[in-house]
């Protein structure tokens, strides 16, 4: 029988959390840091124990036509344990790291059933560029389908499940440098914004759907333009001036994100090329775990 060796355990969790330190902490080699401020979840707003609540008016089409219905984004520091790669219960523990939490909830009625997405996007506190892991699950009365992104290095380890044929169960490994679409609305809150703000990166198409084929990478444009102040912003937010970042996919798919130009620059609006919609609703910081 194997015995408990509590000096092994302990050597193993110290070259894990070095290992990953490592990768945490590395530059960014593909010249981002020139166009993102790694610094910007530092910020001790995020210290404060509360995640910060945004509901949106948005819209989706489905069959067709568009539906309508609120979608949920959180926003939230939590601490990591390397063994299991989740939230921790142990703080105590050694292994832990921050990450910062991105959930997105929709519930959306169409004519003959709902749809239902959960996506959750992970990223190191300091690397508000790169994801560490990604789940996204679909319901509807068709069938389950749930994908994994989780990083492993230079590359992206993307394991899936779906009712689809040819795309039931399997796991591939993808590039990790493309951006992904559905980071953007977290990403592009850390640029370094300014006036005619150009770059190029490619961007993987957005996977908050049911399927569970390999995703199409576009080489994406970005570019930054500064616009007047949005008078109305829910939540006891102060007026004040706005970005507009617009992301060039192809010559014809053109999406559009409108952020405060103060901290923390949260998103009001956003547009995308095949009629996904956001506007903010309503804005709070809350621990909404609690009753």
């Amino acid at each position: 029988m194997k015995t408990y060796n509590p000096f092994l355990f302990a050597l193993v969790v110290l070259l894990l959390a070095t290992a990953c330190d490592q990768v945490f902490d590395s530059p960014d080699d593909r010249g981002l840091n020139e166009y993102f401020d790694t610094s910007w979840a530092k910020n001790d707003l995020w210290d404060d124990g509360q995640a910060e609540v945004a509901i949106y008016n948005a819209a989706r089409t489905i069959y067709n036509k568009p539906r309508y219905f609120d979608y949920v984004y959180i926003l939230v520091k939590e601490d990591f344990n390397i063994e299991f790669g989740v939230k921790t219960d142990d703080y105590e523990r050694t292994d832990l790291y921050e990450v910062m939490k991105v959930n997105q909830f929709a519930d959306i009625p169409t004519d003959n059933y709902p749809y239902h997405f959960l996506t959750s996007i992970f990223f190191h506190r300091n690397n508000p560029v790169q994801i560490h892991k990604f789940t996204n699950s679909s319901q509807e009365w068709c069938g389950n389908t749930f994908k994994m992104l989780k990083e492993k290095g230079s590359q992206l380890e993307y394991t899936y499940h779906s009712y689809w044929d040819g795309q039931g169960d399997d796991t591939k490994m993808l590039d990790a440098t493309p951006l992904w679409e559905d980071q953007l609305p977290y990403t592009l809150r850390t640029l370094k914004f300014k006036d005619k703000l150009w770059f190029r990166m490619p961007v993987y198409a957005t996977q908050i759907n049911s399927r569970a084929d390999m995703p199409r990478v576009y080489d994406a444009e970005f570019s930054v333009a500064p616009l007047e102040a949005i008078d109305s912003l829910p939540g006891g937010l102060p007026q004040q001036d706005t970005w507009r970042v617009t992301v060039q996919l192809d010559e014809e798919k053109i999406n559009q994100y409108i952020f405060t130009q103060t901290y923390p620059n949260i998103l009001v609006e956003m547009v995308a090329w095949d009629g996904r919609k956001l506007r903010l609703k309503d804005y709070k910081r809350s621990k909404y775990w609690e009753r």
